[in-house]
């Protein structure tokens, strides 16, 4: 593996590049993104191709990615044109893409912005909230979690996106009734560490779950567009948006084994079933 950085007006983007470049067998590059995940979380699934030449990065301000632009917030086109930098800069042709969570809205975003990137997409699990049909209780109930966060810390926010997360079907009076979620019920800290800068629990990445794709654009591209979702995401929140996704792009969203970290080993905590998932990743990404 080999380390690269690249230096943008707004940003010092750091990217992996495992395997040669032009690639050995002459397919594109396997480019996998996530968000707010940097490229550790790739490395059980990028383990799993290793006849591929596979590229990870982190994205601005994440990881070891740095920020020049003075601001602490993410947009889905921010990030897409910094992918798009990074694609640019390895001159090895338009990729092939696997995108998890914020990063399947940056991979939309990324179609839509430079159709000419991407030659074939699996965009897993993009927490679109806004297009599911609950889509204003589920505003709410994101904001819960940022005030979580804000009143009693990192340990409280988490709890709560856990909870909201984990939600069956869609937001209802039920779900606001509920009592604040302890975090030491889910093995989290109780103690209150004073930051507030979690891209994943403040209102940091709110454009990013609030983004609408820019459907004409993205049916327009030569990409294949594949939306994807885990088999046991089905009933909570990112399945939901998964199927929204899909209807909206005029398909059906296409099953992968485990939940929205099934590609992890289990250094995060709760393992997926990554041999499986990387397995039928490789099956999508052969179809023609």
């Amino acid at each position: 593996m080999e380390t690269y950085t690249l230096t943008t007006a707004g940003a010092d983007l750091v990217y992996d590049v495992r395997g040669p470049l032009p690639t050995a067998d002459g397919r594109p590059p396997l480019f996998l993104i996530g968000h707010p995940m940097d490229a550790s979380g790739f490395v059980a699934l990028a383990a799993r191709f290793p006849d591929r030449t596979v590229v990870t990065y982190d994205p601005r301000g994440l990881g070891r990615s740095t920020r020049a632009d003075g601001r602490v917030d993410y947009t889905p086109e921010m990030l897409a044109d910094d992918v798009h930098a990074v694609i640019t800069k390895l001159g090895a042709g338009p990729v092939e893409m696997f995108a998890s969570s914020g990063g399947a809205v940056t991979a939309l975003a990324l179609v839509a912005r430079h159709p000419g990137d991407v030659t074939a997409l699996v965009a897993h699990e993009p927490p679109l909230i806004t297009i599911t049909p609950d889509g204003p209780a589920a505003v709410r109930a994101r904001a819960g979690v940022r005030d979580a966060y804000e009143k009693r810390g990192w340990g409280a926010g988490m709890a709560a996106f856990v909870a909201m997360t984990s939600w069956e079907g869609e937001f209802t009076d039920a779900y606001f009734a509920q009592p604040a979620p302890d975090p030491a019920a889910f093995g989290m800290p109780t103690e209150d560490d004073g930051s507030r800068d979690d891209p994943l629990l403040s209102d940091r990445s709110w454009a990013v779950s609030d983004h609408r794709p820019d459907v004409d654009a993205i049916n327009a591209a030569p990409t294949r567009v594949v939306i994807a979702v885990g088999e046991e995401s089905r009933t909570v929140q990112t399945g939901r948006t998964s199927d929204a996704a899909a209807e909206l792009l005029g398909q059906r969203v296409t099953v992968f084994p485990s939940h929205h970290g099934g590609f992890l080993d289990g250094e995060f905590g709760y393992p997926g079933k990554p041999d499986e998932f990387a397995a039928r990743l490789r099956e999508v990404l052969d179809a023609s």
